[in-house]
């Protein structure tokens, strides 16, 4: 019998296979974002990952260029657009997650310059001696949709086009304006504030009235315990408030 339970202690080393109590491995998820809410996502992630063992990875760009990649087969896990109609498309396609989809924030569109005193309350710089507006592309990016039909309404959109400066995204569009290549644009209030107070400089918010709202939404692409989970925080009373710092309306 000694010589028997001898074998067994050394089965596993005979045989190569070491038993080791199983172990949870954390997972690791790829976030397709809007470019306004890259600020916003940062500090919802460092939060998300102090709590948690998941990793995430923000990948930032267009809501047009990423629905784009995601028809294509872009191994991203969630996607948060700058609008609704992207992840909606996406719904409807059946390429999201069933009951996923849902509003996340509530986007705010101001005209803004860098330099004081340049735009007043009825945004009078349009008429203006300035060389260039900034815009998002309205084609690629659901806050320059939102510019679009707000010059539209003021009855500006035809006679500025000499003068209108194409950001791919609203990041892009407000690096146009931030480094002086243009001299005012259309960015969102998100962007202005830094540690919950807007930028010290000129800027127009944007009646609501003016354009279409800017209703944010995310949808779950490929489900997991990380990407479950990272949903579950960012619909908490914690994450609300995180979003709200940054200028975004919540629902």
């Amino acid at each position: 019998m000694k010589s028997l339970n001898s074998f067994f202690r050394l089965l596993p080393i005979l045989t190569g296979v070491v038993f080791a109590p199983a172990t949870a491995v954390a997972d690791e998820i790829r976030v397709a974002v809007a470019g306004n809410f890259i600020g916003a996502m940062k500090a919802l992630v460092n939060e998300f990952e102090d709590q948690t063992e998941h990793q995430v990875t923000i990948i930032p760009g267009s809501t047009g260029k990423h629905y784009a990649q995601i028809m294509h087969g872009a191994p991203f896990d969630l996607f948060f657009a700058a609008d609704s109609l992207r992840p909606e498309l996406l719904e409807l396609k059946g390429l999201v997650e069933p009951n996923s989809r849902f509003t996340y924030a509530i986007g705010k569109l101001v005209l803004w310059s860098p330099s004081l005193k340049v735009i007043d309350s009825k945004a009078r710089i349009i008429d203006g001696d300035y060389r260039y507006l900034a815009i998002a592309n309205p084609k690629l990016a659901p806050y320059g949709k939102a510019a679009k039909e707000v010059l539209q309404a003021i009855g500006l959109w035809d006679e500025i086009q000499e003068r209108l400066v194409r950001g791919e995204n609203i990041a892009q569009t407000y690096q146009f304006v931030s480094s002086g290549n243009a001299d005012l644009g259309f960015v969102a209030y998100s962007q202005l504030l830094i540690a919950g107070k807007p930028i010290k400089r000129s800027y127009w918010e944007v009646p609501a009235a003016l354009h279409s709202p800017i209703e944010q939404q995310a949808v779950l692409l490929r489900e997991s315990d990380a990407a479950n989970a990272f949903l579950v925080y960012v619909k908490s009373d914690e994450a609300l408030e995180i979003v709200q710092s940054f200028g975004y309306g919540t629902r």
